[in-house]
């Protein structure tokens, strides 16, 4: 065999060893073993470490207000905070955490390190991880080790993993437009029993707002109720005028 023969990297086998840093609600770190991380309440967590925010950074960190329960969290970037308002419009989920653990793990390829965006939490209990990557770097061989890893490590521990990039779809679009009337109303407050009593029955969304005296405000709080799914319509499709939406069979109780 040739000296000059590359030697191929070897694969990424089962973890040898893998610690699990994580600080809790009361602000205090702790270091565990993977094994003891699965019953730890992650969501009740605070994050494992400050989002870097300075001049020239190629991204722009913020907070999301998310209206799950009335709080702000901490994103990374613009992308990220994407999906945070993607998972504060799920159903299913009922609490996330940012920048939530740090994975210290050593495998047949050495020592690594990882910080995972977001812990999620499912209403049936189970967990979920999130990373969030700029589209042009999932094809980075660093971006996909990081993915294998971290992947592997969460089978271990019986949570689901995805690596996300930019949503899209009709659905993004319309969650993205009702997400501006997440937050409490105030203004048009008065307006709700009328349009939850005409929308029992499906109707156009034109229609709707020919029956309300100030139709521009009356738009707004339409949207607050479809984000929090009082009145609901098909949103993998366009919201338009001839857009047909019904009362939830909950909200008419």
């Amino acid at each position: 065999m040739s000296g000059d023969a590359e030697v191929p990297e070897p694969p990424v086998r089962d973890i040898d060893l893998v610690q699990v840093r994580y600080v809790d609600a009361e602000g205090v770190q702790h270091l565990v073993r993977l094994e003891e991380a699965v019953d730890v309440p992650f969501e009740d967590g605070r994050m494992v470490r400050a989002i870097p925010s300075h001049r020239d950074q190629g991204h722009m960190p913020g907070q999301y207000w998310v209206a799950k329960w009335g709080d702000f969290a901490d994103y990374e970037s613009v992308l990220e905070s994407k999906w945070l308002t993607l998972l504060d419009f799920d159903p299913q989920v009922t609490a996330f955490v940012t920048q939530p653990l740090e994975f210290d793990a050593i495998d047949a390829r050495g020592a690594w390190h990882h910080t995972p965006d977001v812990f999620v939490r499912h209403r049936d209990g189970s967990a979920l991880l999130l990373d969030v990557k700029n589209p042009e770097l999932r094809d980075d061989p660093k971006v996909r080790l990081q993915e294998e890893r971290t992947q592997r490590t969460c089978e271990r521990l019986g949570w689901d993993y995805v690596m996300v990039s930019e949503p899209s779809g009709q659905r993004w679009v319309n969650i993205d437009l009702l997400s501006s009337a997440r937050r409490p109303l105030h203004l048009g407050a008065d307006l709700v029993p009328r349009l939850l009593e005409l929308a029992r029955e499906p109707v156009e969304i034109g229609e709707l707002m020919r029956f309300m005296e100030f139709p521009d405000l009356a738009r707004g709080v339409l949207y607050h109720l479809m984000w929090h799914k009082r009145i609901v319509t098909d949103l993998n499709r366009p919201l338009r005028e001839t857009t047909l939406v019904k009362t939830a069979a909950e909200a008419r109780a």
